[in-house]
Protein backbone atom coordinates (compact mmCIF):
# COMPACT_ATOMS: atom_id res chain seq x y z
CA UNK A 1 0.00 0.00 0.00
CA UNK A 2 1.55 3.56 -0.83
CA UNK A 3 3.04 5.70 1.96
CA UNK A 4 2.36 8.82 0.00
CA UNK A 5 -0.92 10.42 0.56
CA UNK A 6 -3.13 11.50 -1.93
CA UNK A 7 -3.59 15.04 -1.34
CA UNK A 8 -2.75 17.10 1.87
CA UNK A 9 -5.75 16.32 3.68
CA UNK A 10 -5.46 12.79 3.10
CA UNK A 11 -5.99 10.39 6.38
CA UNK A 12 -4.00 7.36 7.01
CA UNK A 13 -6.50 4.39 7.87
CA UNK A 14 -3.76 2.44 9.78
CA UNK A 15 -3.08 5.86 11.62
CA UNK A 16 -6.82 6.53 12.54
CA UNK A 17 -7.77 6.66 16.40
CA UNK A 18 -9.91 3.31 16.60
CA UNK A 19 -11.89 5.05 20.05
CA UNK A 20 -12.29 8.15 19.22
CA UNK A 21 -13.15 10.56 16.77
CA UNK A 22 -10.67 11.69 14.34
CA UNK A 23 -11.70 15.44 13.60
CA UNK A 24 -10.96 17.13 10.14
CA UNK A 25 -11.58 21.08 9.03
CA UNK A 26 -11.07 21.48 5.39
CA UNK A 27 -10.87 25.37 3.82
CA UNK A 28 -8.88 25.83 0.61
CA UNK A 29 -6.99 28.83 -0.19
CA UNK A 30 -8.48 31.36 -2.68
CA UNK A 31 -6.07 29.64 -5.59
CA UNK A 32 -7.58 26.23 -4.87
CA UNK A 33 -11.18 27.29 -4.36
CA UNK A 34 -10.65 29.29 -7.62
CA UNK A 35 -9.66 26.28 -9.59
CA UNK A 36 -12.93 23.99 -8.24
CA UNK A 37 -14.87 26.80 -9.02
CA UNK A 38 -13.41 26.34 -12.66
CA UNK A 39 -13.69 22.58 -12.59
CA UNK A 40 -17.70 22.81 -11.38
CA UNK A 41 -17.73 25.23 -14.29
CA UNK A 42 -19.05 27.63 -11.55
CA UNK A 43 -18.93 31.98 -12.06
CA UNK A 44 -17.45 31.95 -8.29
CA UNK A 45 -17.17 30.39 -5.12
CA UNK A 46 -16.69 31.33 -1.92
CA UNK A 47 -16.91 30.42 1.71
CA UNK A 48 -16.04 26.70 1.20
CA UNK A 49 -15.79 24.26 4.08
CA UNK A 50 -15.86 20.92 4.99
CA UNK A 51 -15.51 20.07 8.41
CA UNK A 52 -16.20 16.85 10.05
CA UNK A 53 -14.51 13.34 11.36
CA UNK A 54 -14.11 9.84 10.84
CA UNK A 55 -15.18 7.46 13.68
CA UNK A 56 -14.52 3.63 13.57
CA UNK A 57 -17.50 1.71 12.90
CA UNK A 58 -17.85 -2.01 13.72
CA UNK A 59 -14.20 -3.57 13.75
CA UNK A 60 -12.59 -3.12 10.34
CA UNK A 61 -15.57 -0.43 8.61
CA UNK A 62 -15.03 4.01 8.66
CA UNK A 63 -17.77 6.35 9.18
CA UNK A 64 -17.03 10.06 7.51
CA UNK A 65 -19.43 12.71 8.69
CA UNK A 66 -19.43 16.40 8.08
CA UNK A 67 -20.86 19.73 7.28
CA UNK A 68 -20.33 21.23 3.97
CA UNK A 69 -20.65 24.83 3.51
CA UNK A 70 -19.87 26.86 0.46
CA UNK A 71 -22.09 30.20 -0.89
CA UNK A 72 -21.66 29.54 -5.28
CA UNK A 73 -22.61 31.74 -7.90
CA UNK A 74 -23.85 30.52 -11.18
CA UNK A 75 -25.69 32.04 -14.70
CA UNK A 76 -28.90 31.45 -14.32
CA UNK A 77 -30.31 29.14 -16.90
CA UNK A 78 -33.05 31.32 -18.10
CA UNK A 79 -31.57 34.87 -18.08
CA UNK A 80 -27.61 34.21 -17.81
CA UNK A 81 -28.20 36.65 -14.36
CA UNK A 82 -25.37 35.92 -11.77
CA UNK A 83 -27.55 33.59 -8.80
CA UNK A 84 -25.95 32.96 -5.35
CA UNK A 85 -27.01 30.31 -3.48
CA UNK A 86 -25.58 29.09 -0.41
CA UNK A 87 -25.22 25.42 0.28
CA UNK A 88 -24.98 23.81 3.98
CA UNK A 89 -25.66 20.29 3.47
CA UNK A 90 -24.34 17.21 5.52
CA UNK A 91 -22.42 14.55 4.22
CA UNK A 92 -22.23 11.11 5.05
CA UNK A 93 -19.62 7.99 3.61
CA UNK A 94 -19.12 4.42 5.25
CA UNK A 95 -16.18 2.71 4.11
CA UNK A 96 -16.25 -0.81 4.29
CA UNK A 97 -13.51 -3.28 4.39
CA UNK A 98 -15.71 -5.78 2.49
CA UNK A 99 -17.59 -3.50 -0.17
CA UNK A 100 -18.68 -5.49 -3.56
CA UNK A 101 -18.99 -3.31 -6.45
CA UNK A 102 -21.85 -4.50 -8.86
CA UNK A 103 -19.64 -5.09 -12.41
CA UNK A 104 -22.71 -5.79 -14.73
CA UNK A 105 -22.58 -3.59 -17.69
CA UNK A 106 -26.08 -2.12 -16.91
CA UNK A 107 -26.72 -2.20 -13.16
CA UNK A 108 -28.63 -0.55 -11.14
CA UNK A 109 -27.20 2.46 -8.92
CA UNK A 110 -27.05 0.76 -5.64
CA UNK A 111 -29.36 2.03 -3.41
CA UNK A 112 -27.09 3.26 -0.86
CA UNK A 113 -24.64 5.80 -2.81
CA UNK A 114 -22.65 6.69 0.73
CA UNK A 115 -20.53 3.54 1.11
CA UNK A 116 -17.20 3.07 -0.84
CA UNK A 117 -14.55 0.07 -0.51
CA UNK A 118 -11.97 0.83 1.80
CA UNK A 119 -8.33 1.66 1.34
CA UNK A 120 -5.15 2.76 2.48
CA UNK A 121 -6.34 6.34 2.59
CA UNK A 122 -9.49 8.45 3.28
CA UNK A 123 -9.44 11.81 1.10
CA UNK A 124 -12.19 14.27 2.70
CA UNK A 125 -11.28 16.50 0.35
CA UNK A 126 -12.16 14.73 -2.58
CA UNK A 127 -15.60 13.45 -0.74
CA UNK A 128 -15.96 17.68 -0.51
CA UNK A 129 -15.58 18.21 -4.13
CA UNK A 130 -17.76 15.62 -4.94
CA UNK A 131 -20.73 16.33 -2.69
CA UNK A 132 -19.89 20.08 -3.22
CA UNK A 133 -20.64 18.99 -7.42
CA UNK A 134 -23.72 17.19 -6.25
CA UNK A 135 -24.80 20.11 -3.93
CA UNK A 136 -24.69 22.83 -6.72
CA UNK A 137 -28.46 23.27 -8.53
CA UNK A 138 -28.37 22.04 -12.10
CA UNK A 139 -30.27 24.56 -13.51
CA UNK A 140 -30.35 27.57 -10.99
CA UNK A 141 -32.84 30.35 -11.58
CA UNK A 142 -33.22 34.19 -10.56
CA UNK A 143 -35.88 35.71 -8.64
CA UNK A 144 -38.86 35.81 -10.72
CA UNK A 145 -37.00 34.00 -14.27
CA UNK A 146 -39.59 32.15 -16.39
CA UNK A 147 -39.22 30.24 -19.42
CA UNK A 148 -41.41 32.03 -21.99
CA UNK A 149 -43.88 29.86 -24.19
CA UNK A 150 -42.76 29.71 -27.86
CA UNK A 151 -44.93 29.16 -30.38
CA UNK A 152 -43.85 27.91 -33.91
CA UNK A 153 -46.27 27.07 -36.64
CA UNK A 154 -46.25 26.83 -40.72
CA UNK A 155 -48.38 29.60 -42.09
CA UNK A 156 -52.23 28.76 -42.19
CA UNK A 157 -51.86 26.35 -39.89
CA UNK A 158 -52.96 26.35 -36.32
CA UNK A 159 -50.22 26.99 -33.39
CA UNK A 160 -49.91 24.12 -31.10
CA UNK A 161 -49.46 25.81 -27.93
CA UNK A 162 -48.66 24.21 -24.49
CA UNK A 163 -52.25 24.62 -23.19
CA UNK A 164 -53.36 22.42 -26.24
CA UNK A 165 -50.87 19.89 -25.88
CA UNK A 166 -53.19 18.64 -22.63
CA UNK A 167 -55.57 16.66 -23.94
CA UNK A 168 -57.20 16.81 -20.71
CA UNK A 169 -57.52 20.30 -19.67
CA UNK A 170 -60.43 21.12 -21.88
CA UNK A 171 -62.23 17.90 -20.21
CA UNK A 172 -63.16 19.06 -17.06
CA UNK A 173 -64.37 22.69 -19.07
CA UNK A 174 -66.34 20.62 -21.36
CA UNK A 175 -68.15 18.51 -18.09
CA UNK A 176 -68.72 21.49 -16.12
CA UNK A 177 -70.59 22.84 -19.33
CA UNK A 178 -72.52 20.08 -19.83
CA UNK A 179 -73.48 19.79 -16.39
CA UNK A 180 -74.53 23.19 -16.13
CA UNK A 181 -76.65 23.01 -19.15
CA UNK A 182 -78.58 19.68 -17.30
CA UNK A 183 -79.26 21.92 -14.87
CA UNK A 184 -80.12 25.17 -16.19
Amino acid sequence: MSQTPPSTSALKVSGLAQNAPNPFVIQPDSETTRALAQELDLSGLRKLRFEGQVTAHGATDWLLTGQLGATVTQPCAVTLVPVTTRIDTPVRRLYMRDYKEIEAPEAEMPEDDEVEQLGAWIDPEVVMVEALSLAVPDFPRAEGAALGEMVLTEPGVAPLTDEAAKPFAGLADLKSKLESDKDG
